[in-house]
């Protein structure tokens, strides 16, 4: 075609013909090809005379400027002179073709292909198991319609310059609530768990029972199967029961509706509503509700502003702002006359309810801390062991770098661009995360029944949920990414000039790169292995403590129905059974007592401090039966009519009072004199996450209630709990007997320790397992470079083992670093677990040192089979020239 560039260009000193916008022109040089650069803007010289000649000069600029905006490559850098690459674009043919070239380099290696999947499935199968633990412990109490306008109240107590949270509040307080401030709507109090006894006819069951108000079933989207929310706690003779409930006793939850059930053998309750079954994503359980009422009439003290029972809920109305709901409650005890008189001030605080579940301990008078830092640590455990199988396809991926070398230089020398080549990497690692994440799915699948039974969930696999399919291609991506994206990167930076010449040499960049990756994933592990060892010495520690009194042999049963008058009787009867050492009774039961109470004063006590007692009311024998230590004055004696005014204290209480000389001492409860008869040696009476607190025991023996505790003689359990249970039948016929042991009840209190425990060694194992596949990648690849380097030392006399040790130091060096990189960081994250029991073991340097023996075994035993066999090829194999 024949150019006419004198058709935009103008003669000196003469007006010329008319020229293109000169921006356009300037961007169409800018961003064209060198090679065609000068055609292409020939042609668009010729198109912009013919719209010229056509169209006018406006509209000639105009479709000149659009065309070379149209001809710019997006996203492109500038070309140099000297750039000869071509353009492309990923095609569904190029895709295809990339998926038949992973397909067959899977199948050519299939050994290294499998350690990859196996080791991307564990990893992204602990972590899904992990994420689905997760998202259950997020799901409690997600239910309720309400959730956002829920709340929680917790006092804050204010004495002697310190500051103290407290969960249990006044029962009255609810409805103070709704009259004090506008914006509560609904409010209501909610009494512990405790069960109670329930009969229809000759059915007699046991039933986890609370009390709470009308606005209950209200507020909270518990569903109904029978009855409204309006009506069912409207009346103080109404029950609300469960559907298990109604099929136990009536057959149906629509033959329950306004029958009568009869409660403790001594109140006939009508059943005003059914519910169905409480699910584990609730945290609040029971089998049954009574009204709030009900539960006053048998327990007049609920009626006092001073004593503190329920927990207390509220909902807000959608409009109300819960900033300034806070500062109103703030002082809203202060016209209950609550503090009167005494030398503290008590305030509200409030707590969002789907808070609750995850966030149930208190530290420094706020919410702090509980089931929520168990979730932030399997987080990070599911990313540290996703990372770790990451790792470890990095280090296969580069461990055959060397056969996959040459396949790159010959797509180099053919035009092949780096992006491309990279794009080629990255999509055989979403092919082996695509299979990965389908063994992980199948392994989660098959593991599930296993895992729920370890951890006390009803979890199942959500197929029907898109969200789960959303983390599942969540997963698959972020790890196909992340493990493909340094292989990438590396492999198609090789120079193809080096690889075809057979110099193919790695610098040092790369190689601090993968010997970094190896530190970091046994360090990883080391911090997994150091808190499986603290866990298990700790849960070990509390569950074997001498608790100052023996656990073992010890049975306790509840006061009720006819015991509470026949206690005597039953008392004589037990001491008659052959296998009973002693019995005696308490208000509360041996493996827990959280009642407290700060109405104690002595001689000289500050009447601005506060210190809270845990009463507790106990029968003759009562530290006979406990085998408790005096460590001074004597045990509650019936030679001694005296002793119904007198209590034992323990050895805290005598410290916290000051008194020198406690033994008939007189001090003050309430309005009352009491005189201390006995200093007991200071014994665990709750789980070693709180302190030993003081302790008051008082005698009761006029109205036995709470617990019967009876010791047993060793060997003799089955038949003397047969006849405990005989007697209490007998005595007792309408209600069931039921009974606990105190070692078994006190070990419930750790089980989530327990859990944590098991889990970590578990974790801990696969980290391991994890990490040896990526130092067996890395021990390979380190093979493959010195191929040549070993075979000239054979032929040179060395022998098997000194080469096993040269190419296994070098690892141990790493491992070895790992370990003191990784230490202190597992001893600040386990002092911290610590932290929340008030009696823990201490951290010991050998427990390190075993995490690192561990670690280093693993590490030998996995570099040495790969050092082995390469010391064992043949060194003409080795020096044989290609």
């Amino acid at each position: 075609m024949e150019r006419k560039p004198t058709s935009a260009r103008s003669g000196a000193g003469t007006p010329g013909p008319a020229r293109p916008p000169r921006w356009a022109t300037r961007l169409l040089a800018s961003w064209s090809h060198p090679d065609t650069r000068e055609e292409l803007q020939g042609d668009m010289l010729e198109m912009y005379a013919y719209w010229l000649e056509s169209l006018g000069k406006p509209p000639a600029d105009r479709k000149y400027a659009l065309a070379a905006i149209r001809l710019m490559r997006p996203f492109a850098r500038q070309k140099r002179s000297n750039d000869y690459s071509e353009t492309y674009s990923f095609s569904a043919a190029m895709i295809q073709n990339y998926f038949k070239i992973a397909l067959r380099n899977l199948l050519k290696s299939k050994t290294f292909s499998a350690i990859n999947v196996l080791g991307l499935a564990l990893g992204m199968a602990c972590s899904l198991m992990i994420m689905l633990w997760i998202r259950d412990e997020r799901a409690v109490d997600a239910f309720h319609t309400n959730n956002g306008q829920l709340y929680r109240i917790y006092m804050r107590e204010y004495f002697s310059g310190k500051v103290q949270g407290v969960i249990w509040t006044p029962g009255l307080l609810a409805e103070e609530l709704k009259k004090s401030i506008p914006e509560i709507e609904m409010s209501t109090p909610y009494s512990w768990t405790n069960p109670q006894t329930f009969s229809v006819g000759n059915k007699i069951h046991k039933q986890a029972t609370n009390w709470a108000s009308a606005d209950f079933f209200k507020m909270f989207s518990y569903k109904l199967l029978q009855g409204t929310p309006e009506g069912a706690l409207r009346d103080k003779s109404n029950i609300v029961i469960s559907r298990n409930m109604a099929e136990a006793f009536f057959g149906s939850a629509e033959a329950a509706m306004g029958k009568a059930i009869r409660y403790d053998n001594r109140k006939e309750m009508t059943v005003s509503a059914v519910f169905e079954n409480i699910g584990t994503n609730s945290s609040l359980q029971f089998d049954c509700l009574m009204t709030w009422d009900a539960y006053t009439d048998d327990n007049g003290w609920a009626r006092d502003w001073g004593s503190t029972d329920p927990l207390t809920f509220f909902k807000l109305r959608k409009d109300a702002d819960p900033a300034k709901v806070a500062t109103k409650m703030l002082h809203l005890l202060d016209k209950t006359n609550r503090d009167a008189g005494k030398p503290y001030k008590t305030q509200l605080a409030m707590q969002p309810f789907h808070e609750y579940y995850l966030n149930s301990n208190i530290k420094d008078a706020k919410m702090d801390g509980g089931r929520i830092e168990y979730v932030r640590l399997f987080s990070f455990v599911a990313v540290f062991i996703l990372l770790i199988a990451c790792i470890n396809f990095m280090n296969l991926a580069t461990a055959r770098s060397s056969r996959r070398a040459k396949e790159v230089g010959v797509r180099k020398v053919v035009g092949a661009m780096r992006s491309m080549l990279a794009g080629q990497f990255m999509g055989e690692a979403l092919l082996i995360a695509t299979l990965s994440a389908i063994l992980a799915v199948l392994l989660v699948a098959l593991l599930l029944p296993a895992f729920n039974s370890l951890t006390g969930k009803q979890m199942v696999l959500p197929w029907s949920e898109p969200m789960f399919w959303g983390i599942i291609a969540g997963l698959l991506a972020a790890t196909g990414l992340l493990a493909g994206s340094y292989p990438a990167l590396f492999l198609s930076s090789l120079n193809p000039v080096r690889i075809l010449k057979g110099a193919l040499k790695f610098d040092s960049s790369s190689v601090w790169v993968r010997q970094g990756l190896v530190v970091f994933q046994f360090g990883l592990s080391v911090i997994l292995i150091v808190g499986m060892i603290i866990i298990y010495r700790q849960v070990g520690f509390v569950q074997n403590k001498n608790l100052g009194f023996d656990r073992e042999n010890l049975v306790y049963f509840p006061i009720e129905g006819e015991l509470f008058k026949k206690y005597d009787i039953l008392k004589a009867q037990l001491t008659q059974v052959a296998g009973v050492k002693e019995v005696s009774h308490m208000t509360a039961n041996p493996a827990s007592n959280g009642n407290g109470t700060e109405g104690i004063t002595w001689p000289g006590s500050d009447p601005n401090d506060k210190v809270r007692f845990t009463p507790v009311g106990v029968g003759y024998n009562f530290t006979k039966t406990m085998n408790l230590q005096m460590a001074d004055g004597r045990d509650f004696s019936k030679d001694f009519p005296t002793d119904s005014s007198g209590v034992l204290v323990n050895e805290t209480a005598v410290k916290v009072m000051g008194l020198k000389d406690p033994v008939g001492r007189e001090i003050n409860w309430g309005r009352s004199k009491i005189r201390i008869v006995g200093v007991l040696k200071d014994f665990h009476f709750q789980s070693l996450h709180t302190a030993i607190r003081p302790l008051i025991a008082y005698l009761a023996v006029r109205e036995p209630q709470g617990s019967v505790i009876v010791r047993i003689q060793a060997g003799k359990t089955p038949e003397t709990l047969t006849a405990i249970e005989r007697i209490c039948k007998k005595l007792n016929p309408n209600v069931p007997f039921t009974y606990a042991f105190t070692d078994q009840e006190y070990a419930r209190q750790y089980q989530s320790e327990q859990v944590v425990g098991k889990l970590a060694g578990y974790f801990a194992f696969l980290a391991i397992f994890i990490s040896c596949l990526g130092l067996f990648g890395l021990a390979a690849f380190t093979a493959e470079q010195r191929t040549k380097e070993i075979g000239v030392r054979k032929v040179l006399g060395a022998s098997v083992a000194g080469i096993v040790g040269l190419l296994s130091k070098d690892f141990l060096k790493l491992v070895m670093m790992a370990i003191v990189l990784a230490s202190p960081v597992a001893w600040y994250i386990m002092k911290q677990w610590l932290q929340g029991f008030a009696y823990q073991i201490d951290i010991e340097w050998w427990m390190f040192v075993l995490a690192g023996v561990i670690a280093v075994l693993i590490a030998v035993f996995t570099v040495s089979f790969q050092s082995v066999r390469a010391a064992m090829v043949n060194p003409v194999r080795s020096l044989r020239s290609e």
